[in-house]
């Protein structure tokens, strides 16, 4: 993924040779060419991603496309809130991605602790799945949109919660495939290992106004920023909430920048009266109109 970008544009090369140094040789290698699980991997995963978002909208600052759009806000879900917190100049790529590297690796760790697992939802009624959470020790991960709903917790609590999800007329289930699990209070451990790294790095005012997957609001101040992506680690992403702030605020286009097309379908499911634009390949940028 991005190997385009990396031959066409300057900014976004710099970007993907920066990252290069810092987690060392190898890590293009891994992200142009794969294989898919060695990039997938832990220590790999956090760190492409982040990198090659950034490569993505340093290329697309650089265009004369970006003259254009007034950008009003910055958001992404889990791992993309990194991405966002560039585009608003919250903290330098450098620190981000050493950022990113001790979140995986702390990640990685408290999962080894329990045995966890995740498992999307699609179609339930939310209330109903949040009070089957409740009840079976389950807990939520991700509100992704109105028909998808991420659970996370202890493997027989999650088990349990699809019996209950089941029993209840649900019948759109996906167990994931994951090491832990993420977003649960299993992951205490890393949040308090990342809260301790975070608190000696800068913090700038924000550019442009970020969003919290804690609580869909704007990110304060510093000390604002370093409480709330310590606590993303263990609480639940309210990307729905995130997107329905951003609309109700007259903004109408989205533009999504990094190497999936995954939150274009999400906040098409939010709310089908939104137009979104993916950045995923150089040819993108061209048919971006707003």
């Amino acid at each position: 993924m991005g190997l385009e970008f990396y031959n066409s544009s300057s900014p976004a090369k710099a970007i993907f040779e920066k990252a290069e140094a810092i987690c060392g040789p190898g890590l293009l290698k891994v992200i142009f060419e794969g294989p898919q699980e060695l990039l997938t991997s832990t220590a790999y995963c956090q760190p492409a991603i982040l990198t090659t978002s950034v490569a993505l909208l340093k290329a697309f600052e650089a265009h004369e496309k970006y003259k254009q759009v007034s950008v009003k806000f910055t958001a992404g879900l889990s791992l993309g809130e990194y991405s966002a917190l560039a585009a608003s100049h919250v903290m330098s790529f450098p620190d981000l991605l050493r950022l990113v590297q001790k979140r995986a690796s702390f990640m990685e760790e408290a999962a080894r602790e329990n045995e966890g697992g995740m498992a999307a939802v699609i179609g339930f009624d939310k209330d109903k799945l949040v009070e089957i959470c409740q009840k079976t020790g389950a807990q939520v991960a991700n509100f992704n949109s109105k028909e998808q709903i991420v659970i996370t917790g202890l493997k027989p609590n999650v088990d349990k919660a699809i019996e209950a999800i089941k029993e209840a007329g649900g019948d759109r289930i996906i167990p994931l495939a994951v090491s832990g699990a993420f977003h649960s209070t299993l992951m205490a451990s890393a949040a308090r290992k990342f809260a301790d790294v975070i608190k000696d790095v800068a913090i700038n005012p924000a550019s442009v106004p970020v969003l919290s997957n804690v609580h869909a609001g704007l990110h304060g101040d510093a000390k604002d920023i370093r409480i709330n992506l310590a606590q993303q680690i263990t609480g639940s992403v309210q990307w729905v909430k995130c997107v329905e702030y951003i609309a109700s605020q007259g903004i109408t286009d989205f533009i999504e920048i990094g190497p999936s097309k995954v939150l274009k379908g999400l906040i098409r499911k939010i709310d089908s009266s939104l137009n979104v634009y993916n950045i995923e390949k150089p040819q993108d940028i061209d048919a971006i109109n707003c």
